[in-house]
């Protein structure tokens, strides 16, 4: 088995060379080597000898100004790591010199003809964005990912499905391997000598204070191994034949699953209460859900923020108290009886009134409008209150109160008139609160007034409309 060097370039997102090849408008021609080399850079130089400025990886551009032994230069740019060597015709050479394309064979370092009319640096602009496409490309397919390993995290056998689910985003094999040597496998099946490698990587993480993840690579596939938080010496084991830009985020958001679906301290009916919870999170009915739930009561929080890392939002729930968190744009968070809702340093948060199984749905309505409310405020945190008059009025007859008063409202116009009045009338904050031009706000709650056949100055008629909406 063969362990993984450390890196000797910085991480980037590579381009074959034979997309930049591909780039009619630059006029490249290879005349010698492979051409899926992969390119992190571009570095021109015409230095006689310029190993000593090459990191690796680099497309090495020159016009041979001081190129006097081309041998002695072609393998001097093979042995500091360079990914390619480009040779730009005129003015100093009329031709790309023979005794240089024959030490590229040679080498077998991939050689690139450089025709007069491109100039160095349009190479450079056009691998730099070919780099800025698989990085955009990359960014798409682990957000989709994510999704996907969450959407199987709330399923009923959530264990398996996040393993399936990441066998077929990485396209090969994941295994969770038990400290017993028990294993639950997904995917395509691999070799025994791979199978067997991936076994030594997962004993060296888990368990111990060892390394939490380890790699390597047998019978032409590349294995990763990674420790569970929280578990008893399990670790995630995964086998694929290619490395995709944003595979190891992928695995990442499969190792945070997994480690909360396999700790310890999760009895059946804590698991089952806990698939419950998360199917409601990502919308499920709440009728199908509530007989695996406790009687709470259950908070919803809502929150935007963090520091950009694929684990923030896990971090969140950590330090709220709660293992039942949905990732997105906006973080979505169900907090157990007795855990405190506070602020959170990068973080903007709506919490909800403590609510029953069955009122989950409206308090995760109600975590979004306090969300929205502390973004209009840059409050760090806002609490949805449900005391006043609401308490004072059977609830059967103020929503009936609510739906007559409110009928000839859209739902984008009751909501716009809910922002509006909850920040007493400010164009400015609600077009905040809303992503919205003040503008729009404007025309909206004309269109309201018009519609209610009601004076929206009037404090007694926005004190009814209030109660009514909430």
């Amino acid at each position: 088995m063969a362990f993984s060097e450390p890196f000797s370039t910085p991480p980037a997102e590579p381009v074959p060379l034979a997309a930049l090849l591909a780039r009619g408008e630059l006029g490249l021609r290879l005349l010698a080597g492979p051409g899926d080399a992969a390119l992190h850079w571009v570095h021109a130089s015409e230095m006689a000898d310029p190993y000593p400025y090459l990191l690796g990886g680099e497309l090495v551009l020159t016009a041979g100004v001081q190129l006097e032994d081309p041998a002695r230069y072609v393998e001097r740019v093979v042995e500091a790591g360079a990914a390619a060597l480009g040779f730009g015709v005129a003015p100093v050479h009329d031709t790309v010199p023979a005794e240089l394309v024959a030490a590229c064979v040679r080498h077998g370092l991939p050689l690139v003809e450089v025709p007069p009319g491109t100039p160095f640096a349009a190479v450079a602009r056009a691998l730099w964005r070919l780099m800025a496409e698989a990085r955009l490309s990359g960014l798409r397919r682990v957000a989709q990912a994510q999704r996907a390993l969450a959407t199987a995290a709330a399923r009923p056998a959530p264990v398996p499905a996040v393993l399936g689910a990441l066998a077929s985003w990485l396209e090969g094999r994941a295994v969770l391997f038990g400290a017993d040597g028990a294993e639950s496998a997904a995917g395509r099946e691999v070799p025994a000598a791979a199978s067997g490698a991936l076994a030594e990587l997962a004993a060296l993480v888990a368990p111990g204070p060892g390394p939490v993840s380890a790699s390597g690579g047998e019978a032409g596939l590349r294995l990763a191994a990674y420790a569970l938080g929280g578990s008893d010496g399990l670790a995630l084991g995964v086998a694929t034949q290619h490395h995709r830009p944003g595979d190891h985020t992928v695995a990442g958001v499969a190792v945070v699953l997994l480690s909360l679906l396999t700790a310890p301290h999760r009895a059946a009916d804590v698991s089952a209460r806990d698939g419950a919870l998360t199917r409601v999170l990502l919308g499920a009915p709440a009728a199908e859900t509530a007989a695996a739930l406790s009687p709470g009561p259950w908070t919803v929080v809502h929150a935007r923020g963090g520091d950009g890392t694929p684990f923030a939002a896990a971090a969140l729930a950590a330090a709220l108290g709660t293992e039942l968190v949905d990732d997105g744009p906006v973080v979505r968070l169900l907090l157990p009886p007795g855990a405190a809702v506070a602020a959170r340093p990068g973080w903007t948060l709506g919490a909800s009134a403590p609510a029953a199984p069955d009122a989950l749905p409206a308090a995760d309505a109600q975590a979004a409008r306090a969300l929205r409310r502390a973004e209009a405020t840059r409050a760090p945190l806002v609490r949805h209150r449900a005391d006043g008059l609401a308490g004072l009025v059977d609830p059967a007859e103020a929503a009936a109160h609510a739906r007559v008063l409110l009928a000839p409202l859209s739902g984008p116009q009751a909501e716009t008139l809910r922002a509006w009045l909850s920040l007493h009338g400010s164009w400015d904050r609600t077009a905040t609160a809303l992503g919205v031009h003040r503008n729009t706000v404007r025309q909206r709650i004309a269109r309201c007034a018009a519609l209610l056949d009601r004076d929206l100055d009037d404090p007694d008629v926005r004190m009814e409309l209030w109660f009514a909406l909430r």
